[in-house]
């Protein structure tokens, strides 16, 4: 699969920015929304082939809206990555449990990211 369409939702303006400027690099048209509403309604709209997620946000948080994308017919194949300060353990088995096909901790390199695109191409 190749991923050409990446959705980044992430409600802080500055690492919104700094995962869209990294995630440039891959060519992949890159789709971004600031809270869980906006990431499920872009996920159904635009089908992405990859999403990158942030856990603390307003309104619907990261998990809800994992769960949510994960267990839409419409949504359930595409591969959620959250993104996080939340690194403790239990976080981690949470969001795998919301449906999350990995996570990873904030903060990240480039690199990080890029080998989770890489995955997932």
């Amino acid at each position: 699969m190749a991923v050409n369409k990446i959705l980044v939702v992430e409600d802080d303006p500055a690492q919104q920015q700094h995962l869209r400027d990294i995630l440039k690099s891959t060519g992949a048209q890159i789709l971004a929304g600031s809270n869980g509403e906006e990431g499920i309604a872009l996920a159904e709209k635009e089908s992405p082939d990859l999403i990158f997620m942030d856990i603390v946000m307003p309104g619907v948080d990261g998990f809800s809206a994992c769960r949510q994308i994960t267990n839409s017919a419409k949504t359930k194949g595409i591969p959620v990555v959250i993104v996080s300060s939340k690194n403790q353990e239990a976080d981690k088995v949470w969001a795998q449990l919301q449906g999350a096909s990995a996570v990873v901790a904030k903060p990240y390199t480039e690199q990080d990211i890029l080998d989770q695109v890489a995955q997932y191409s």
